[in-house]
């Protein structure tokens, strides 16, 4: 067996890996209806009671019965985990408990409705997304889905129906079941345990049979059941040949594959080929493949390779390009390992004296197919490039001259090496000097200048080193035996060379492009604005693909130019038009499109899952097609991933919007409750005294002197609050601008205590302030604010009788000042919130105390004058203590200013 053969007949590592990665999950099977009502969760449960009686560890995460007699019948015996109770707008909802699942670690999970969306406060958003934890987990999984909550047939289910589903699976999570068993019964079957209320209620029933569950609905939801089912058992048998190393095809299932080059034909080709995988109901894939021979292309042949490309999107096949050397063989080894059953291939009706001198893919496919069923299509001016020959291309002539001269030049110096060497050598070991110029040849400038040397070397060896000298005749025999043997290496070794070349050119140009890629993903990563991330994406486009690029992102309800490349780059109205249509419809419009032709550009949707975030449109100077598939699929490549990035951007500002929104209502929210209770409580007790005083004229002195009081007290309480609000919007417009200027703490310390002396009068105040403190620069005005904020808050907190104490001493660089209380302290969980607006911490009666504004104002002040602040409960007894921080100014600062 030959090393080719051996390496064709190892499995698949990419379908190994596959394998490995399933084995430590958990494994998945999806019981897929066509509709409600056939049967899936009762086939389900009677599926899991089969695997308890085997002796597998079952539990039901959420089964529901619907009121479904039998099916509640089965549900009895199973070990039920509780579901979680989550409180939404006033109801309590119950969903599957996750975490309950996974700390149970069973063997075998049942859970229903795979596409239900989960209540607010869930771990996830999708049922289908609890389920990848459960099989992470290495759980066994048994769900249930209809075929119409598949994303992929969300469309078509809506087309049929006339009724969309919301609730929606990715496909990509259907495929990756390990079982998929359909549940199917006949239309009437299903209709009639509908009439007999097996399904829903006889109201809601009547109406589904007008409707969702006509007869015409149900064969067409049940087909696509079928349909969807088979591609993924179509896919199963592939991976499970890849992963044995079987060699396809094997006849399960018919799929027709198409070979297209760059000649005029390949779209006849590729229509034949759609037509037969219609009458055979089959996937069908068009495969180009590329070898060094690509390299040599004209731009024409590249145009038409690209055009065929884009038919098979348009006829509905899939395109795949796939690198390569021998082109039969390639595509034979594709067509094994894919399952192919059915090979379309072109040939022209060249003589058979050319194909025995050249070979003929055609023929070599033919011989190698095996058990694949090969269709050759014939017609003039077409035939696969064959293996044992390239074509002449013509590129540039000057290159071409060139590359023959340099040949020359290779010979001569080649020649002048060999009559120097002829002194000691033989001449036998002169022809590898010759030798040596046509492997460089070949290296250099490719096969034909490398034959075309071959052939002049022979000339020359012939010349000045074979007898008779300087003539073109041979003498001896032996030296024409020598001299042919010489051609025959020389040409071998050309070839070879040369295809080694230029298999190397297209290993660095693929190379390159992957650097180029993660380099651009690498970018994209660390790129957070959307402009930056907009100017990243246009001249990495502009500069791997040579054109001009400009990006349209949605703008108020239309498109607009957020980024060009060049920079002054501008759009015109066409251009316009046909960004716009490609966003609306999701496809390519303008040059070389089917809408819009006329424009300037070509414009491409980005898309995710989704849908498009953008709209990028490219041109360049050259005419025709802008780009060959090779290019088309590297912008592909580049705008999937600029897409990925522009939605993270995109989500990332909504969360910060919803946040915003969120924080938005929260204050404004805080700030009506506030000014309801803080306003109208000092109001109504200075209503009801001012009231009193008027109304009751023989009130004694010391009644009118409490009376004055109140209004007087209440009045300061209300100042102390529209100054806090005050003060709260200086902050937040940036407007505090402290007047700074050395100060001495105990003077400030002295100043709030006269100042709050009514408001503490129930209190006890005790002060312990360093004697070394030394000068401040700071604002006493808002410092004293601060510090009354403090003793107003802890009289608020703190019950009356106890000690509020002020403490202060130096730390090196630094001046603490702490305000402790003896009240209830600050519950953790509000330590990190207490500074914020409208931030109030309950008191032990769970009333409200204060405005929630004294406390943020305090930092705000604090930090304003270059200190901190920070919040924390005593350890010696239950109370609260707050710390300023301030700096202590340099040496300098503290010299009188003169």
């Amino acid at each position: 067996m030959s090393d080719q053969t051996a390496k064709d007949k190892r499995p698949s590592p990419e379908a190994l890996l596959e394998e490995a990665s399933r084995e430590a999950r958990g494994h998945l099977k999806v019981f897929l209806g066509a509709a409600p009502g056939v049967g899936k969760t009762y086939e389900m449960l009677l599926s899991a009671a089969t695997r308890r009686r085997d002796g597998v560890d079952v539990v039901i995460g959420i089964v529901e019965t619907h009121g479904r007699e039998e099916t509640q019948a089965l549900v009895e015996g199973f070990e039920v985990v509780p579901r979680r109770r989550l409180d939404y707008k006033g109801r309590v909802l119950e969903e599957m408990d996750l975490d309950a699942i996974l700390d149970r670690a069973p063997q075998l999970v049942l859970v229903d409705e795979l596409a239900h969306t989960n209540a607010e406060g869930s771990r996830h958003p999708k049922r289908y997304m609890d389920v990848e934890d459960l099989l992470a987990a290495g759980i066994d999984v048994y769900t249930t889905v209809n075929i119409q909550h598949l994303e992929s047939l969300n469309d078509v289910v809506a087309q049929i129906t006339r009724i969309r589903v919301r609730e929606t699976v990715p496909d990509a999570f259907i495929d990756r079941a390990d079982e998929i068993e359909v549940i199917d019964i006949t239309p009437g079957d299903l209709i009639q345990r509908l009439k007999e209320g097996k399904v829903y209620v006889p109201k809601t029933a009547q109406r589904a049979l007008t409707h969702y569950f006509s007869p015409g609905n149900l064969t067409a939801l049940r087909e696509l059941a079928l349909r969807r089912t088979a591609q993924r058992v179509d896919q199963q048998l592939l991976t499970h040949m890849q992963v044995h190393a079987i060699s396809g095809p094997w006849a399960a299932g018919d799929r027709v594959l198409v070979v297209v080059n760059e000649h005029p034909k390949a779209q006849a080709l590729l229509r034949y080929a759609r037509r037969l995988a219609e009458r055979l109901r089959a996937p069908w894939v068009a495969l180009y493949v590329e070898t060094a021979h690509a390299l040599r292309l004209s731009e024409a042949e590249r145009d038409r390779i690209a055009d065929a490309m884009r038919l098979v999107e348009k006829l509905g096949g899939q395109a795949v390009t796939i690198p390569g050397s021998e082109l039969a063989t390639d595509i034979i080894r594709y067509a094994e390992a894919n399952n192919f059953s059915h090979l379309v291939i072109g040939r022209t009706k060249r003589s058979r004296l050319h194909e025995m001198l050249f070979g003929s893919v055609t023929y070599e496919i033919v011989r190698s197919a095996g058990n694949i069923a090969v269709h050759v299509v014939t017609g003039e001016e077409y035939e696969t490039i064959p293996a044992k020959t390239v074509a002449t291309r013509k590129t540039s002539p000057s290159l071409e001259i060139n590359s023959y001269l340099a040949g020359s030049g290779l010979v001569v110096a080649a020649l002048g090496l060999g009559l120097f060497l002829t002194r000691i050598l033989e001449v036998q070991n002169i022809a590898l000097v010759f030798l040596t110029a046509v492997l460089v040849s070949a290296v250099a400038y490719g096969l034909w200048p490398a034959i075309f040397t071959s052939l002049l070397s022979v000339l020359a060896f012939n010349v000045f080193f074979l007898p008779p000298y300087y003539s073109v005749t041979i003498s001896d025999p032996e030296n024409v035996v020598a001299l042919f043997f010489f051609l025959v290496v020389a040409l071998i070794a050309s070839n070879l060379t040369a295809n080694v070349r230029r298999q190397a050119m297209v290993a660095r140009r693929r190379a390159k492009t992957t650097e180029d890629l993660y380099l651009f993903s690498r970018k994209l990563a660390a790129t957070a604005s959307l402009d930056d991330l907009l100017w990243v994406t246009a001249s990495q486009v502009a500069s791997m693909l040579r054109v001009r690029v400009v990006l349209f992102l949605p703008d108020n309800g239309s498109l607009a130019l957020k980024a060009a490349w060049p920079p002054e780059d501008v759009a015109e109205q066409a251009d316009l038009a046909a960004a716009k249509w490609s966003w609306e419809s999701n496809r390519p419009a303008g040059r070389g499109a089917d809408t819009l032709p006329g424009a300037q550009r070509l414009f491409l949707p980005m898309r995710t899952g989704r849908g498009p975030v953008a709209v990028i449109g490219i041109d360049s100077d050259k005419a025709g097609p802008i780009l060959d598939p090779d290019q088309r699929r590297l912008l592909d490549a580049l705008t999937d991933q600029a897409a990925l990035a522009i939605e993270r951007v995109n989500l990332a500002e909504d969360v910060d919007r919803a946040e915003r929104a969120a924080e938005k209502d929260r204050l404004r929210s805080a700030l009506l409750t506030s000014i309801s209770h803080d306003l109208r409580t000092p109001l109504a007790s200075i209503l009801g005294a001012a009231s009193s005083l008027r109304s009751l004229s023989g009130l004694d002195a010391a009644a009118r002197e409490d009376l004055l009081s109140t209004i007087q007290e209440e009045a300061e309480r209300l100042n102390r609050f529209i100054a806090n609000l005050l003060d709260m919007t200086r902050l937040e417009s940036g407007a505090v601008e402290p007047n700074m200027s050395l100060t001495y703490v105990g003077e400030v310390v002295g100043s709030v205590l006269r100042r709050a002396e009514k408001m503490l009068a129930g209190h006890r105040v005790e002060t312990e302030l360093a004697t070394d403190l030394p000068m401040l620069r700071l604002d006493a005005v808002l410092f004293e604010q601060v510090l009354f904020n403090l003793l107003d808050n802890a009289a608020k907190y703190a019950p009356a009788g106890s000690t509020i104490r002020i403490l202060s001493w130096r730390d090196g660089t630094a001046v603490h000042l702490q305000v402790l209380d003896e009240g209830g302290g600050i519950p953790p969980e509000d330590l990190p919130r207490v500074f914020d607006k409208f931030y109030r911490v309950r008191k032990a009666d769970s009333q409200r105390a204060g405005t929630g504004l004294g406390l943020a104002i305090c930092r705000g002040f604090v930090e304003a004058m270059g200190g901190t602040m920070e919040s924390g409960n005593r350890d010696d007894r239950s109370g609260a203590v707050f710390t300023i921080t301030l700096p202590v100014p340099a040496t300098e600062d503290l010299e009188p200013e003169s």
